[in-house]
């Protein structure tokens, strides 16, 4: 890859590193992803409502959390015809380049990025480089912006090549709270798509390391219960209440006795409570936040239907009502093994790679398996592929970071993977 297209990439990457928003408010994110693809020159953009089915969205928070993103975006310049295109919590693009007969080749990345404050220390090269978050509190701490800069890479090298066919990119919002991939599914944007491929960097794999296709993906749901009460003086009359926050507590010790189960692997966590008032008055209304994942999406519901009957039960036994509700989930789905056969085939001949995996299992959830899903379930291929990157701490932490090495690695793959698809015919 030429000098000037590996800048390019990096200047792409760092510029959404500045810039990193949460799930279903990538305003800002979505205006620069439409301004690349008119630079490239692709034939149809799809934006907000437009690349969604909305009635399919999960997780969208309340209008007050979305009105400062908002703010912030126009405050930015971003144009006022696509913060209509995408107020509400309407993210996300669909992209479309058409380049004559052939197969038709959906590519799905994720825009978002997570609750987290990045590191300011001199050794954390965002800092020290000067493209650390200027959005304190948030950042991509996930590799999501080297996702966008790969995927437009991706489009810009397959539109210079000898790629014949259609190529569909899906740029998706809010994967951190599983809230986005049913919605994109949903959208009728995957009707023809004959193979599917989704992206990610690193995940403990080194730069210059290829999986061909991971197994296994956790099922997963998100969930929230409210258990309500009565309250009462907790020193006069503690007889007379009904408390919420104990029944909470039975819900919480209890939910990690769920039974494990003898098809495959479960996980079952509460991660966060609110509630009460004070330390003298029982709790009237109590809310956890919790989360189920299975090996198989039939073992995430079992879990799910479990910690469901453990929440009725004891909200029963401490006389109060409550009320779950799922706020996000994602489903099982394997990458295709021919898929990735031609993935791991390919990736060997790409500049820089050094180790090609042919599988493993993912261990985590994600919801771009809608995607995959969708495509599969009408006669499709798919798979999720690995693109190694050196990160000096894990995921989800202050100081992650990438390999900007990398980024051309995962142009070169997909590019590749995509023309010699396009000699073939599904």
């Amino acid at each position: 890859m030429p000098h000037d297209a590996r800048s390019t990439l990096t200047e792409l990457r760092r510029a959404f590193h500045r810039h990193p928003e949460p799930g279903w408010r990538e305003f800002r994110t979505t205006a620069r992803v439409v301004e690349e693809l008119e630079r490239i020159g692709v034939d149809e953009i799809a934006v907000g409502r437009d690349a969604l089915a909305t009635g399919e969205r999960m997780a969208v928070p309340d209008d007050d959390e979305i009105r400062p993103w908002i703010d912030r975006a126009r405050r930015a310049g971003v144009d006022e015809d696509l913060l209509e295109c995408t107020a509400g919590g309407h993210t996300g693009v669909v992209a479309t380049l058409s380049q004559g007969d052939g197969p038709c080749i959906g590519l799905r990345v994720d825009l978002d990025a997570i609750s987290i404050r990045e590191s300011d220390e001199s050794d954390h090269r965002p800092a020290a480089e000067g493209f650390r978050s200027e959005h304190d509190g948030y950042m991509h701490a996930c590799g999501h912006d080297a996702h966008l800069a790969i995927a437009l890479g991706t489009l810009e090298a397959v539109k210079d090549s000898d790629f014949e066919g259609t190529l569909k990119v899906f740029f998706q919002p809010a994967e951190e709270i599983s809230g986005g991939g049913k919605a994109m599914a949903e959208s009728g944007h995957l009707d023809g798509v004959d193979y599917l491929f989704a992206l990610h960097v690193g995940l403990g794999h080194p730069t210059g390391e290829i999986v061909a296709g991971v197994e296994s993906p956790l099922a997963m749901a998100h969930l929230t219960a409210t258990f309500e009460g009565a309250s009462a003086h907790a020193g006069k009359a503690p007889n007379e209440g009904a408390n919420a926050m104990q029944a909470a507590a039975v819900a919480i010790q209890n939910a990690y006795g769920i039974a494990r189960h003898r098809d495959g692997a479960t996980r079952v966590n509460v991660g966060r409570i609110e509630g009460g008032s004070a330390s003298n008055v029982i709790a009237e209304e109590v809310t956890i936040e919790a989360e189920v994942r299975g090996e198989t999406t039939a073992l995430m519901t079992y879990a799910r239907t479990e910690l469901e009957r453990v929440l009725y039960a004891a909200a029963e036994l401490h006389d109060c009502d409550v009320t779950p509700r799922v706020i996000s989930e994602s489903p099982c789905v394997d990458s295709h093994p021919a898929l990735r056969e031609l993935v791991g085939n390919v990736a060997w001949d790409v500049d820089g790679v050094e180790r090609v995996i042919p599988s493993e299992e993912f261990g985590v959830s994600e919801d771009g398996t809608y995607l995959m899903g969708r495509v599969q379930d009408a006669g499709g291929l798919a798979s999720y592929v690995l693109v190694g990157t050196d990160h000096p701490t894990s995921h989800h932490t202050p100081t992650f970071d990438v390999d900007e090495e990398s980024l051309a690695i995962g142009v070169g793959l997909l590019s590749d993977a995509f023309v010699e698809l396009s000699r073939r015919r599904p």
